[in-house]
């Protein structure tokens, strides 16, 4: 088996935020985490509502990570309200919190142009971390190619 690539060494100060919506979504943000954690990659988890603290979340985004994780549920807007305020890449992570969580995930992936988010499976927060994974990999793509 390959060892886990160190992207704290490879990507210079590459870092991810991950921010939830409200402490209820914190047990899949954890699971993003733990995917992180495994691949070596720097890491913050924060609690921030777009609608409770948006200043908060405008603070947080300030801080100049590399690429944003946002879970969130029901109306979902964190995600998209972080695209808005960054040029970095966002993923969000819609939570099934009511309806199945339909609601979070047409929030998250039906937003306008000009404000892309990636959106992952219903409370899929493995896949974000994949996909994050992915996106850091790019960075360092000349020194070390993927393996098939």
């Amino acid at each position: 088996m390959e060892e886990a690539v160190d992207d704290r060494k490879a990507c210079g100060c590459m870092k991810i935020l991950i921010v939830c919506g409200s402490e209820s979504d914190l047990h899949i943000a954890e699971k993003v985490g733990f995917i992180l954690e495994g691949n070596k990659v720097d890491f913050d988890l924060e609690v921030a509502s777009a609608h409770r603290d948006p200043e908060k979340v405008k603070n947080l985004v300030n801080r100049g990570y590399s690429l944003y994780i946002a879970v969130a549920g029901l109306s979902a807007a964190l995600p998209g309200f972080i695209a808005s305020i960054t040029d970095r890449p966002v993923i969000g992570v819609p939570v099934s919190a009511k309806l199945g969580g339909l609601d979070a995930l047409l929030s998250i992936a039906q937003m306008p142009k000009g404000v892309p988010v990636a959106c992952v499976g219903i409370d899929n927060g493995e896949n974000a971390a994949y996909l994050a994974l992915r996106i850091l990999h790019m960075c360092r793509q000349k020194e070390k190619p993927l393996k098939p």
